[in-house]
């Protein structure tokens, strides 16, 4: 059976690890903070020392970690993959990151014999648990035929879409999706209260429409509730929304709906709300719109 690694056992992390062990699979991981591996390592897998260590006990490492420069650096950094490069060993960057970068690095991974192909993925860490993502996969496609039985165990439903950062370009324009939808609906249950009509009654109708979405259907009951335990933080988003902005940048278009809500984001986490789920930003609204009126 493939030997699977996992480098970044942050809320995302953890979950496909838990799913990699519970489907049979060996399971080696590391994590700069190591405490957050102990989840894991109390269901079976080994814990290690460096992403080196792991690249030596598998035969497919997940990379999900913050940004590119992390993925650079737990790839090509002290002990990092490279150094325990070993026939066939294939590496699936799970992060978000800029689509260009992860050609950058894909080109890198390639001097060192190690194909790299993008694998990010759609689903929270909820939805990882039960295998039940959405991913995407860009770069070699036989190195994506050999595993395409580990990545359908992570995920339920498969895309592969071309070269080395197609995938990635995806992968943000579906978190700008997100992004906007949840500005959508915090300001949509905004305008609710402040017409002094219980937003819930605005959520019944929106979902009784084609406008409906899954996080109008879920999420939005706990927004209303001002419940922002996160499955993907505020903070995380804001640095995806700084990502979209920098690749339609590089591929010579401007968002102008994106750099709005950038900065909105942007905001939130200055005013301490980063570590709430991305749904916080209705709590930064709540927080602006009083003290609006404050001003009054």
């Amino acid at each position: 059976m493939t030997r699977i690694g996992i480098i970044g056992t942050g809320m995302l992390g953890n979950a496909v690890g838990l799913h990699i062990l519970e489907s049979g699979y060996q399971l080696t991981v590391f994590n700069r903070t190591k405490s957050k591996t102990k989840d894991l390592a109390n269901h079976g897998a080994k814990v290690v020392n460096s992403p080196m260590d792991v690249s030596l006990a598998s035969d497919l490492v997940f990379t999900i970690v913050k940004d590119a420069n992390a993925v650079r650096d737990v790839s090509f950094g002290g002990k990092g993959i490279v150094e325990g490069k070993h026939k066939d060993l294939i590496v699936a960057d799970m992060s978000t990151i800029n689509p260009n970068a992860s050609k950058e690095i894909a080109k890198k991974f390639s001097k060192y014999n190690i194909t790299m192909l993008d694998t990010p993925v759609m689903g929270g860490p909820n939805v990882a648990i039960k295998g039940e993502l959405v991913l995407m996969a860009a770069g070699d496609k036989k190195a994506f035929e050999k595993h395409k039985k580990e990545f359908e165990t992570v995920a339920n439903k498969t895309f592969f879409l071309g070269p080395n950062g197609t995938a990635h370009s995806v992968k943000l324009a579906m978190n700008l999706q997100i992004g906007m939808l949840a500005l959508a609906i915090s300001e949509g249950i905004t305008l609710a209260r402040g017409a002094g009509i219980d937003p819930e009654v605005f959520l019944k109708i929106l979902n009784s429409t084609y406008f409906k979405t899954g996080m109008s259907e879920n999420k939005a009951y706990k927004m209303v509730e001002n419940k922002f335990d996160p499955t993907f933080t505020l903070k995380n988003l804001k640095k995806d929304l700084d990502t979209i902005n920098e690749a339609a940048k590089d591929f010579g278009l401007e968002l102008p709906m994106t750099i709005k809500a950038n900065e909105l984001y942007k905001n939130a986490v200055e005013n301490g709300l980063g570590d709430l789920d991305y749904t916080g930003i209705l709590a930064f609204l709540n927080q602006t719109t009083k003290l609006e009126n404050q001003h009054k």
